[in-house]
């Protein structure tokens, strides 16, 4: 018998052909476990519905010992935008381009070592829209965020991973930033709890900025009550305050510009004033003629418009006066960095911050005017009492990978309502109200530049009779409006589930 053992040609005692076999079987191992971990990274992914660009743990500061009383976020969890620094991570700022060229942070931002003094446990950074530009929340480098409420609908950004991050209850709140929008948009699209607070009020230290004067440090809840602790620590407020009466001041015209029918929203109001203390009956307020009568600024960005009422087209020009403060800010903060970089950008982005970089400011003055006497229309309106409520958007989010992106009708709506707090400076917070023809649906309550312990008391205060009102209402007849008349959907509605009963 021959000492060779062969298989067909090839003599398996021959040393090349066990180096051929090994680096084949390395291979064959090395293709199972890329595999495996890029299964893993899908699973995760679907765990966590794409919210999180990075996963960490920081955990908080001691607590006090007993009988002291535990810190205020004790045992709560939180995330947050991947616009804060986090000491040695890079701030990824929603771009890879962005995060290649820069440094590991030195320190944590200011608002995010706050909380964990107070108790709470930061479990890692959330996907944003590229450099917290847009209100979709899509991200073509790091996936769009699953809407937890519509999965095949966009979040909503620019805070999408923080939004989503909440709803779904992976974390008890998040921290997101609002510059136009871009916390109150994915609160309502997720149908959460969103606070975007007064102007300058919270540290920004430590935050990446697209725009200062709009810039905001925002967060997002499920719970009114920790929203409430969370507004405490960041705003640090005092825990006590006399009570004063309130008084909702409802923007009849811009719930004009909402798909959900606007007796709903007012009748929910309505309802919750009569049946709590300390609440005057709701006053009424054409919002866009109040803004062209005390904001004379803004004449000279005013276009003609057939399609427009007055109203509407004047916040129109403020939305227009928001975004050239907005582009003027972002080229004076990063333009250099762009045009040195050159960093790849989804198609839309693309758009603004080239229109950012390549804009000529001959009237920033006249910005910067429009922001003060917006700041003053709002405070003589709302005054020590008054609570102005808004729809946060317009229209119910669009669906993902839509080709047609944002229309001009939704942009321009959503940007009229938009635009009140983040060029008034004022304090705003989202609140759900259920759903419409299956779509998360939300309103906005409003008050004045440093008015946010009396915004927050009054959402926690009504919180609970505001969501027992939007069930009764939900399920209840339309009602009809102040003129008499009842919103013609409603009754098309109404009519038709009428007549198949009857059928």
């Amino acid at each position: 018998m021959s000492k060779q053992l062969s298989l067909g040609k090839i003599s398996v005692s021959n040393p090349k052909v066990w180096v051929v076999i090994g680096v084949t079987v390395a291979g064959i191992v090395i293709l199972t476990e890329t595999r495996r971990r890029r299964l893993r990274a899908r699973k995760l992914e679907r765990e966590d519905l794409g919210a999180f660009v990075e996963r960490f743990e920081l955990l908080p500061f001691p607590q006090p010992l007993p009988p002291a009383a535990r810190h205020l976020l004790s045992g709560l969890t939180f995330a947050v935008k991947d616009i804060f620094d986090v000491k040695d991570c890079v701030t990824g700022f929603g771009n890879p381009d962005w995060k290649r060229t820069h440094e590991a942070a030195g320190k944590t931002a200011v608002v995010v070592t706050a909380l964990l003094k107070n108790g709470a446990t930061c479990v890692g950074k959330t996907v944003m829209d590229e450099f917290a530009f847009g209100i979709t929340g899509e991200n073509v480098h790091y996936g769009t965020p699953t809407n937890p409420r519509m999965p095949s609908h966009i979040p909503g950004g620019s805070s999408s991973g923080s939004a989503v991050a909440v709803a779904a209850g992976f974390v008890d709140f998040a921290l997101g930033t609002d510059t136009i929008g871009c916390v109150r948009t994915p609160a309502s699209f997720c149908g959460i709890l969103g606070c975007r607070p007064s102007h300058g009020v919270v540290a920004t230290i430590g935050v990446l900025p697209n725009s200062q004067s709009l810039d905001t440090v925002g967060w997002f809840a499920r719970d009114p009550s920790i929203l409430h602790h969370v507004g405490h620590i960041l705003l640090q407020l005092n825990q006590v305050e006399p009570r004063r009466t309130r008084c909702f001041i409802i923007a009849d015209d811009l719930f004009q510009l909402s798909k959900v029918p606007k007796q709903k929203s007012i009748q929910v109001i309505t309802r919750v004033t009569e049946n709590l203390s300390g609440y005057q009956p709701p006053r009424h307020v054409n919002f866009g003629q109040y803004v062209a009568a005390n904001v004379p600024s803004l004449i000279g960005f005013r276009e003609e418009s057939l399609t427009l009422q007055d109203g509407i087209s004047t916040l129109k020009a403020l939305s227009s006066v928001m975004f050239l403060l907005q582009r003027y800010e972002f080229k004076t903060n990063h333009g250099e960095w762009v045009k040195a970089v050159k960093p790849r950008l989804a198609s839309d982005v693309a758009d603004r911050v080239n229109a950012a970089v390549d804009a000529t400011h001959e009237n920033v003055k006249t910005l910067y005017k429009v922001r003060t006497e917006m700041r003053a229309a709002l405070r003589s309106l709302l005054k020590d009492d008054g609570i102005l409520v808004v729809p946060t958007v317009a229209d119910p989010p669009m669906k993902l990978n839509s080709k047609k992106g944002l229309s001009a009708e939704f942009h321009d709506r959503a940007f009229a309502l938009l635009s009140i707090a983040s060029m008034s400076g004022c304090c705003q917070v989202t609140i759900p109200f259920g759903k419409h023809d299956g779509c998360p649906i939300s309103v906005s309550f409003l008050a004045f530049h440093g008015a946010d312990k009396f915004l927050l008391d009054t959402v926690l205060d009504t919180y609970s009779s505001l969501q027992e009102q939007v069930t009764l209402v939900s399920h209840s007849s339309p009602v009809p409006d102040t003129n008499g008349h009842m919103d013609a959907a409603e009754l098309l509605k109404e009519k038709v589930c009428s007549l198949l009963a009857y059928l």
